[in-house]
């Protein structure tokens, strides 16, 4: 049985009138990979706080295995040190420096990073650096607040390569559904004061909350059933003095019928862009052109072309010109060479990270709003958007000036989706919005029939939205001759297998991790294909008995929760039975397709096993 790391049992925290935390309680195991989601402001970040020792619960108790280490990487935090990271890292970790140089060259950190003193470091550089010194630390539970912030692409996978190989324990706030999905296998949902564990990733969590719904509104329907006819009864007969006594019964049991909370899932809000003005068919025209600055070229003969509608994602790695390209789109850079050309009544409307250093700091969040809607747009629209950016009720009458960094950036993008662009370009728009809020943009801008071009790191968010890729790589932009995950695959084999002699310098930087990966992926590299199948069918062999054995005990579980449910039973004992069957029922439908795949895979491994001549 895995050993319990740590507790929280029955804890409280509340700011003002704002009650973050009612009785929560959950628990953290050796070897568990949890992703954390909630809303903003539900207390994703505070838990880490607390959890860290920086701030306390009101009430309640953490209870902190002996052998607890604990590692937490901020969202953000003042790193201004002179010292060089190389100093730093040797001075201050328990790992040895060579073995966090090699995995942060795989991050794209190059060796002038660590010869730099920490202070000069950028952001995304930063982040990187700071996740070294936590695996420096050598934690078995590590709290990651947003660490995909900042990485591009192969820096991504990289860390996801990691997580899913860390052997220990992690709680992971990401917004990144595609990043969950695929490095964690429980979920915690801080919302509402309440903390409630999931089994499996994201996927998974959506599914058993949906089925949790459905369970809600049966239970809800059945308790109103029963109600409208305790109600009609007392109706008819409270007059009459045969039935008086009957009657004042059952309107005492009526008092007693609790009435069911129907939560909508997180994913049910939506964001309603208003559709931008009519323009011709082509949106934008770049032809031959070179971007950058005076002193410093980044691109070379870009030929781009945007029709009305086309949703554009542009990829490479950190540093390729990415943003660069996006402000010369805008016209906030004139290019070197070459020429930009708007279509009929076009105009570019631009959200960067800085957008919100532009905003009136005595503008109410309203005002604000108002000022950079287009003249069509009704007031309960804006309030519409507003509400979606988590701007409501009291909220939407602060001032600029005491908003925190994140809420700011969301009413820059707040103003920008409220002008009725034709041509959106928007540079880490995800960036200080909650994992639901990023779910809504998503299937706002699918929806959005004008023309957008979008940089982000979240691969969940630039998958979802674009029609066509545009690859910044050495210089050069190309539109790419596929979809975004195809690119995403393409990325993934070319950090595994190309030869040193044939990289680029982007892809140079990323080379190290081409010996781990075909490592973790190639175990069997340089022997035998006989011996390497013998392996395979082995595990595979192992997976399936111990696939088997979890399903029986699951449906046996099952089975005898089913029969509890048809006696009677209180309100609270229903609530845990129905719940608890809810995740079982996923977890026996997500065991069948896992064995399902290994039964096929085996008979594949076997087929191939029988045409080897070992002879």
């Amino acid at each position: 049985m895995a050993m319990n790391l740590l507790q929280v049992k029955n804890a409280t925290k509340q700011y003002g009138s704002k009650i973050l935390f009612d009785g929560a309680g959950f628990s953290v195991n050796e070897n568990e990979h949890i992703g954390v989601i909630g809303p903003n402001g539900a207390g994703k970040t505070t838990l880490f706080k607390v959890l860290t020792g920086q701030i306390d619960f009101d009430s309640g108790e953490i209870v902190k295995s002996n052998q607890l280490r604990l590692g937490y990487l901020e969202q953000e935090s003042d790193w201004s040190l002179d010292a060089s990271a190389n100093e730093f890292l040797e001075s201050n970790c328990v790992t040895p420096l060579w073995k966090l140089k090699k995995l942060g060259l795989e991050l794209g950190l190059s060796e002038k990073h660590f010869a730099d003193a920490m202070k000069l470091l950028s952001g995304g550089y930063r982040m990187r650096m700071k996740l070294l010194y936590l695996i420096g630390q050598e934690p078995n539970l590590m709290l990651l607040d947003e660490p995909t912030n900042f990485l591009d692409l192969e820096s991504v996978i990289v860390l996801e390569n990691f997580l899913q190989e860390f052997n220990g324990s992690f709680l992971l706030i990401s917004h990144d559904r595609e990043f969950l999905k695929r490095t964690t296998e429980a979920t915690l949902e801080i919302e509402a004061g309440d903390i409630v564990k999931f089994p499996g990733h994201i996927e998974d969590y959506f599914e058993q909350k949906e089925i949790q719904r459905q369970m809600k509104l049966a239970e809800a329907a059945n308790i109103e059933a029963k109600r409208k006819h305790m109600q009609d009864f007392v109706d008819r007969f409270k007059a009459k003095a045969t039935k008086a006594r009957q009657a004042q019964s059952r309107m005492k049991q009526l008092e007693k019928l609790e009435r069911v909370e129907i939560k909508q899932l997180p994913t049910k809000a939506r964001i309603k862009i208003p559709d931008p003005i009519h323009t011709g068919k082509e949106s934008l025209f770049l032809e031959n052109a070179d971007i950058g600055y005076v002193n410093k070229k980044i691109l070379s003969q870009v030929t781009l072309r945007l029709e009305r509608g086309v949703h554009l994602g542009i990829v490479g790695v950190n540093g390729a010109g990415k943003s660069t390209l996006l402000k010369t789109l805008a016209g906030l850079i004139p290019t070197l060479n070459g020429d930009l050309k708007l279509g009929y009544q076009v105009q570019a409307s631009y959200f960067s990270q800085h957008s919100s250093d532009q905003l009136n700091l005595e503008d109410t969040v309203l005002q604000a709003l108002q000022s950079a809607a287009h003249a069509d747009v009704l007031k309960q629209e804006i309030l519409n958007v507003a509400g979606s950016l988590l701007f409501s009720g009291d909220a939407i009458e602060k001032k600029i000036s005491v908003l925190s960094g994140g809420e700011k950036s969301r009413v820059a993008l707040g103003q920008i989706l409220l002008k009725k662009s034709p041509v959106l370009l928007l540079d880490e728009p995800t960036n200080h919005l909650d994992f639901d809020t990023v779910e809504t943009l998503t299937e706002a801008l699918k929806k959005y029939p004008g023309t957008v071009a979008v940089v982000s790191h979240d691969r969940g968010f630039i998958g979802r939205i674009s029609t066509k890729i545009l690859n910044i790589e050495s210089g050069k932009a190309s539109v790419y001759p596929g979809s975004y995950e195809e690119y995403v695959w393409s990325v993934q084999q070319r950090l595994l297998n190309v030869p040193d002699d044939k990289k680029t310098e982007s892809e140079k930087v990323t080379a190290p991790i081409k010996e781990k990966a075909s490592m973790i992926v190639d175990p069997f590299k340089g022997k035998s294909s006989f011996k390497k199948l013998q392996f395979e069918i082995k595990e595979l062999e192992k997976q399936i008995k111990k696939g088997e054995a979890t399903l029986d005990q699951a449906t046996q579980k099952k089975a005898h929760i089913e029969s509890q449910l048809t006696q009677p039973l209180r309100p609270d004992e229903l609530k845990s039975l129905t719940t608890e069957l809810s995740y079982l029922v996923v977890q026996i439908e997500t065991i069948e397709s896992d064995l399902l795949a290994a039964m096929e895979q085996l008979q594949v491994k076997k087929e191939e096993l029988d045409k080897i001549d070992i002879h």
